[in-house]
């Protein structure tokens, strides 16, 4: 993650079934222990940057039940680690969900298990249903969800930095004679939080590397760049700008659109995309309601992610585009992620080195 290319590359979401795509063709990205395991040693091997999952505990329904099946992240990057050699692998940890005296030592441990390459994604939760299902209060206040969202990563850093015991006393959360050992092989674990509300954004650009974002085309993508580093910059920080992107790369524009038609619109799960849409809209903050209403087709063709659709020669060039917004990278994702990667790999990343946007491998 702290490497020099210029457009930082990684898989999103291999550990929910379906990935990112809420379609029903039988084809769908399964999302098993052996699928993953072979996706990860692919794209350490093709010197991707990163893989990061989806925290999910409660599926959106529809014929397919659209991230019904998902591999807890923590559990998925201690094996995902231990099956690759220079890969970061994120972990995504809800705050809402998780203490925070647990989460740091299951982190640290994991970052002892891959030898300095853990991730953590850092997330307040939005989502009504898995509230409910854990018994838990969804703050109506937004600031107040991002408000302990702050407490507990505050918590986390001093149990990876204090070396004697102290006591905790906060709004959320309460501790005595409280260490925690191991501490992280990384004298920083490398920091990503997803967001797109006000508060999620000051949140993200006060602690972390990474702020992943939607974008919609390259206007408000540079406009929203320019806006986070503007941020950043009241509070003497600097943070690289991620996006979320849906890749169909084929042979000819004709393959990638007809495959993108099939599998996005002639096939979508139109009832679990309606679900996932009201939901986000309800309570997430992701995307604008002008974005929910404009954009149906996207969450269906993944799950609202920016498309790279076509030849490789289009996707490069579209990759470049988003790059000169001042993207500092992009996070990837397929119908069948082990079947398409490596036309991906092949195609795709030799022409993003041509272009200077990514070192040989």
């Amino acid at each position: 993650m702290t490497g020099q290319n210029r457009l930082k590359l990684g898989i999103f979401s291999p550990n929910c079934s379906s990935g990112m795509a809420v379609t029903k063709i039988p084809e769908r990205w399964d999302n098993s222990w052996e699928n993953n395991i072979e996706l990860v040693q692919m794209c350490d091997a093709a010197g991707l940057e990163f893989m990061l999952p989806i925290a999910r505990w409660i599926g959106y329904g529809g014929e397919t039940d659209f991230h019904g099946s998902v591999l807890e992240t923590i559990t998925w990057a201690a094996g995902l680690l231990a099956h690759s050699k220079d890969i970061h692998v994120f972990a995504t940890v809800h705050t809402a969900f998780n203490h925070p005296i647990v989460s740091a030592k299951q982190l640290a441990t994991i970052d002892q298990l891959g030898k300095g390459r853990l991730g953590l994604n850092v997330v307040a939760g939005w989502n009504k249903p898995e509230y409910d299902a854990f018994g838990v209060a969804l703050p109506e206040a937004h600031d107040e969800r991002y408000e302990r969202a702050q407490e507990w990563f505050e918590y986390v850093q001093k149990l990876w930095k204090e070396k004697r015991a102290f006591d905790w006393n906060g709004k959320y959360f309460q501790g005595t004679g409280v260490y925690g050992n191991p501490r992280p092989v990384q004298s920083r674990v490398p920091i990503l939080n997803a967001a797109a509300s006000q508060q999620g954004r000051a949140f993200a650009t006060r602690n972390a590397d990474f702020l992943l974002t939607p974008v919609f085309d390259f206007d408000q993508a540079t406009e929203t760049v320019n806006d986070l580093n503007r941020q950043a910059q009241t509070v003497k920080r600097e943070i690289g700008v991620f996006t979320i992107s849906a890749v169909v790369c084929r042979p000819t524009q004709k393959e990638a659109e007809e495959y993108l038609d099939y599998y996005a619109n002639q096939n979508a799960d139109w009832e679990a995309v309606d679900y996932l849409m009201k939901l986000q809209g309800m309570h997430a903050q992701s995307f604008t309601p002008e974005a929910l209403a404009n954009f149906r087709d996207r969450f269906a063709a993944g799950h609202g992610a920016f498309p790279l659709v076509g030849t490789p020669d289009h996707i490069a060039d579209q990759l470049e585009k988003l790059s000169h917004t001042g993207l500092k990278g992009t996070t990837l994702a397929f119908v069948d992620y082990v079947k398409e990667f490596p036309y991906f790999r092949d195609e795709v990343i030799p022409r993003l080195e041509k272009k200077g946007l990514r070192n040989k491998n």
